[in-house]
């Protein structure tokens, strides 16, 4: 958890270099993302990380702000529905989380520990989705 030191750095500072100005025909997703990175980290909310971690963006620094996030409220709704920020978070690739293995396993317990009920729940391909990043072999640690 130590990148959560840098709490009042943006990912423009943390993540560098940083990015340019996005073009004024670009679209409105490419426009927030370089908008996000400029945010100091302590300001994202549920919904920026969502979309940071979606877009595969600086994922050493989002992915634990999510993942504490995701210990208190493993079904967080930031911003679709109920559980897309555990939904985005385990679509990450393997090699981010390879970086990140002591935060991949405390993620892996707080979806072992979810009820079946509220898995069947969440939208069609979610519950598979997390059924292969619990089958993820576990980086060495």
């Amino acid at each position: 958890m130590e990148r959560l030191l840098h709490l009042d750095r943006t990912l423009d500072q943390l993540d560098p270099p940083p990015w340019t100005t996005p073009a004024a025909d670009e679209t409105r997703l490419v426009r927030t993302v370089h908008e996000l990175r400029c945010v100091p980290l302590n300001e994202l909310r549920p919904e920026d990380l969502r979309t940071l971690i979606s877009q595969r963006v600086a994922l050493p620094y989002v992915l634990p702000l999510a993942v504490r996030l995701l210990l208190d409220e493993p079904l967080l709704e930031a911003y679709f529905y109920e559980g897309d920020l555990l939904h985005a978070a385990v679509e990450a690739p393997a090699s981010a989380w390879a970086v990140l293995p002591d935060l991949a396993a405390r993620l892996r317990a707080v979806i072992t520990a979810l009820p079946e009920a509220a898995v069947a729940e969440l939208p069609r391909g979610a519950a598979e989705k997390l059924t292969r990043f619990l089958a993820r072999p576990e980086p060495p640690g």
